[in-house]
This record gives C-alpha cells, structure tokens and sequence, in this order.
C-alpha cells in the first residue's frame, strides 16, 4: 500500500504539522541536554517517538514507518559506523604496538605548547581528512590523536567537532557540493564559489573560538601570531581552490597549507610562555628522542591512510569501487569486477517506491546501499591491514585488536543506528519538508532563515551531503519566489549545514567512541551546543548582508 506526503497532516495545517515535527528534535535535545540520558538511550526513544508520529500524526503505515528505520540503521552502520569501527581500529594498532608514544613525540617536537597541538591536529589535519573522507573519520581520528597527547577526552571531542565546521562544506572531495547540481540544474562551480565567499569567514575565527575554548581570552593572545598563520592560510587557500579550482579540492589543499604554514612558523616564532596541562611536567622530562626513521614509520599509518582515502575520493576510482565503470584501464576494469561482487542495493520491503512525495507525486526509492568496497572504512581498513605489516604485528594481536575495538564501541554504534533510523523516519513521513516550508513562509526575511535549513538537516541527517539533497530544490524554489539569487541560497544551506555538525546525534556518537566517552553524550552536547547556535547565527546575518547589501560577493 503507498503512502503520500502530506506536509500538512495534522489539522490540514502547515503550523500545526510543523509543532509535531520538531517534537523528535525537542525531545532529543531534553533527553540528552538535560535529561542526560546515555546516547543509546536518547536515539531509541527518540526514533520511537519518531515511529509514533509519523504512523499517528501523519498517518504513515506502520510497516513503512519501520522499514525506513531500518533502512537508516543499515546506513548507519555501512558506512558510518564502518568508519568509526576501522578508524579507532587503525588508532588502537598504534598504542598497542608503542608506536603512538613516538608520534606524540614528533608533535612535541614542534611544540610543546598545547594551544598548538590543538590547532595542528583538531584544526589543520582533522580538516585534510575531512576532504578526503569526510563522515566520520575527521572527528574519529583526530580526537584520539589528541587523546593519545594527552588531551582530556570531553575536551578532545569537543574541539574536534568544533574545529570540523570550517571544512564540513568541501568534505570528502566536494561531494555536498557536486550533490546539489543534479536537483537543481544549477552547476557546482557556481555553488562552490558561493560557499567559498562564506565559509573563509568562520575559517578565519574557528582557530582562534578553538583556543579560547581551551584555556580563554588572555591566554589565546599570547599565542595569535600562530592563530592567525593557522586561520588565514585556511581560509586564502580555501578561497581561491573553491573560487578557481571547483569543489573537490579545498578542504585538502587548505589543510596542508594550514598545517604546513603553521609548523614551519613554529620554527621561527614560540609564545613567550609554554602552555601545559598539570600532569605535562614529569612527562615531558621524560621524552625520549626519535630518528626521523622512527618518526616516519610511527606516522605511516596516518601517511597510508591518506593515500587509500584519497583513492577512494577520486570520482573514476570509486565507479570502479562499486561496479559501474565503463573505462578502458585493464586495472579499474578489475577493480570494477570486484566492486560488483561487493555492492548491493536490495530493495527496502514495504518502502521502496511505495512513499510517494508530496510534492512531486513521484514515488521515492527506497534501497539499503551496501557498497561493501566502495566504503570509506574498507579503505581505512586497507590501511590496518598495510599497518599490521608495517609494524610486524601478529594476526592473533591484529584480531584481538579488532576485536576489542568492536566491543569497545558497541554502544556508540547502537546509537548512531537509532538516530540514523529516526532521520530516515521523519524524511520519509514528510515531516523534514514540513519544517523546510515552515522556514520558507519567512518571506523577504529568508536570506536570513535559509542557513537555518542547512543547519536542521545535518542536525537530523549527520551529513552536509544529505541536507544539501534534501533542501536544495526547496531552497532553489524559494530563493527565485522572494528575489532572493538561488546559488545564495543554496550556499547558505550549505554553509549552515556545517555548523550543525557539531550537535548532530551521529557525529556526537562518533566523537564519543573515538575517545571513551560512551554515555556521557550529554555532556558533549552541551559543550558544543552554544557555539553550534552563535556560528549559525554569524552565518544567517552574512547571508542575510550578502543577499541585501553585499550582492557584489554572489558569483
């Protein structure tokens, strides 16, 4: 039996519709907040909740309801929990085999100053992967770095997430970019410029709201030289790769001259104090001195890994990935073999063509996508796998490390599939879209509202990618009806597409597992929380100036 979409289900009224919709989100937000509910606990109960309104309120049947939770479980946990599995994985081969003490090392070596590292790890690397992988393995990764330096766990996770707005845009090779051009015809160059006149501005700020996050204002002047070498070489880069070189690009161009420009700053200029932890002093006594062969090998992991994740960004790799290259090369023509092998897309029962959109009355596909090799964490895996021989590990101890690392992050992966399903439950009830037109009621005030879009979708989805998908056409149709310039508006839900992130229930579950703070979800929600609302609010007014005021900037 189909369902359609109605946006206006309850009292065949828009204003209504859109009460029950934000429930979910209300009560998510009180279960964690305040309530402090474990993860695990607060994404079942809401994807409950999330069941009940969408079969009661919007009058979805009660087997599609269900399914569609189940087809967002299953994405949560291919790719995303896949991620989370082989990132921690690949970090716990490092501390098992000693080899983290001598990257931690190399790191002091730059500085031992810890407002540093944070910029170096959390900022400048966390960014580099986010370009070239993007989902969870930014946050994963680099949080455990910090953790492994000796950075407090809440305070690792909540940097990093921080840190991820500036790239979140242009992550893994551009795709909530190239994602937005086929709904709306409009090209992903013109988007990218946009994005790329926007996000600069934060890119500029983020180092420095990282610091002062970490030890406050005073003491983030003392080292602003080395902020702002760290966020104004962002920032250019990000500019002029976005505005000249397309989508795919920035994040990774960015980051490395970010990283680079900041370590070889290092060696010309230190603060005047050396910020430390507490517990720094007898540890620092205590370092041992590594030859750059060591130090070398140390990193490989984090070197091989970048190159698999590079691979499997590059567009032509990853057809042959999941089987759909059509090219001449004798060796992506194997791979392809392989990668059909290993994809599948089995239809959803009881939901693939059957939820009809209520706005253009064309049923709406309903696949669980199993792209097995294709997967990011399948290349993070690749990666291990080079590691294990690497650092001459047994398979015994490499299994046991996995293991372990499974049963490590259970709970984390159980949350993620919670809140997986109930976004895939409010998308298909029709209850997002209700929000979306409820935010474009706002009239000639919509330039200001229409990061707000952005930023709801990657709350509920986890992905700029998926909230670029989901609102794009409504912002594009919008924007045209209020004499508001489209690529603007699809740039804004980008750009506050990013500062969601932060908050979203996936990604405070990945930083969760990456640092050992299973059921304390809560407290990282309120960490991050106020700067996730004032970076959205810096965005809505930019938006807001650019499409008023600032026209000039729009491409």
């Amino acid at each position: 039996m189909s369902f359609t979409q109605n946006f206006t289900a309850v009292g065949d009224s828009l204003w209504l519709s859109a009460l029950v919709a934000i429930i979910p989100i209300l009560y998510f937000f009180w279960a964690l907040a305040i309530k402090k509910m474990k993860g695990y606990v607060a994404g079942f109960t809401t994807l409950l909740v999330a069941l009940v309104l969408a079969v009661f309120a919007y009058q979805m049947p009660v087997a599609t309801a269900l399914m569609s939770a189940t087809q967002g479980a299953v994405y949560g946990l291919l790719p995303i929990g896949w991620i989370i599995v082989t990132s921690v994985f690949l970090y716990n081969i490092t501390v098992k085999t000693g080899q983290f003490n001598i990257i931690r090392s190399s790191v002091l070596s730059i500085t031992e100053d810890r407002r540093i590292q944070a910029l170096l790890v959390a900022f400048s690397f966390g960014a580099f992967l986010e370009g070239a992988a993007g989902f969870g393995a930014p946050v994963a990764i680099s949080a455990a770095l910090l953790v492994g330096l000796g950075f407090n766990p809440l305070t690792a996770a909540g940097l990093c997430l921080i840190a991820n707005t500036a790239p979140v845009a242009f992550g893994a090779i551009g795709v909530p970019i190239t994602a937005m051009e086929g709904p709306t015809g409009i090209a992903a160059m013109e988007i990218s410029k946009m994005v790329g006149r926007q996000l600069p501005f934060l890119a500029v700020f983020i180092p420095f709201i990282l610091v002062m996050i970490m030890v406050g204002f005073k003491k983030t002047l003392e080292v602003l030289p080395a902020i702002i070498v760290s966020g104004v070489s962002f920032a250019i880069t990000q500019f002029l790769s976005s505005n000249f070189l397309g989508p795919e690009l920035p994040d990774v161009l960015s980051a490395l001259v970010s990283l680079f420009a900041l370590a070889l700053f290092m060696k010309v200029w230190q603060p005047k104090t050396i910020y430390r932890f507490a517990s720094d002093d007898e540890v620092a006594a205590q370092e041992e001195k590594y030859s750059a062969r060591k130090i070398t090998l140390a990193w490989s992991p984090f070197i091989v890994l970048t190159a698999f994740i590079s691979l499997w960004g590059i567009p032509v790799i990853k057809k042959a990935l999941i089987g759909v290259y059509e090219g001449d090369n004798i060796v992506l023509q194997g791979v392809n073999v392989l990668g059909k092998w290993l994809t599948f897309y089995p239809e959803v029962p009881f939901l693939h063509n059957l939820v009809i959109n209520g706005a253009t009355n064309e049923p709406i596909p309903a696949l669980y996508k199993l792209e097995i090799l294709g997967a990011a964490g399948t290349a993070i895996l690749l990666a291990a796998i080079v590691t294990k021989f690497l650092f001459n590990v047994k398979w015994s101890m490499f299994f046991h490390i996995f293991s372990s690392t499974v049963n490590e992050i259970k709970y984390p992966l159980l949350t993620i599939c919670f809140v997986v399903g109930y976004s895939y439950v409010t998308n298909a009830a029709g209850m997002m879209t209700t929000l979306g037109l409820v935010l474009a009621k706002t009239g000639m005030l919509f330039p200001f509202f229409s990061p707000v879009l952005g930023w709801l979708g990657v709350f509920i989805t986890g992905s700029d990618t998926s909230a670029n998908v989901l609102f794009a056409k409504l912002q594009q149709v919008t924007a045209g009806s209020v004499g508001m310039d489209p690529v603007l508006a699809l740039a804004a839900n980008s750009s506050g597409g990013v500062t969601g992130k932060m908050i979203s229930p996936q990604s405070i579950a990945v930083a969760a597992a990456a640092v050992g703070l299973v059921g304390r979800e809560s407290e990282l929600l309120r960490f991050t929380l106020k700067y996730s609302l004032w970076l959205l609010l810096a965005i809505c007014i930019m938006t807001f100036l650019q499409s008023n005021v600032l026209s000039f900037m729009i491409p």
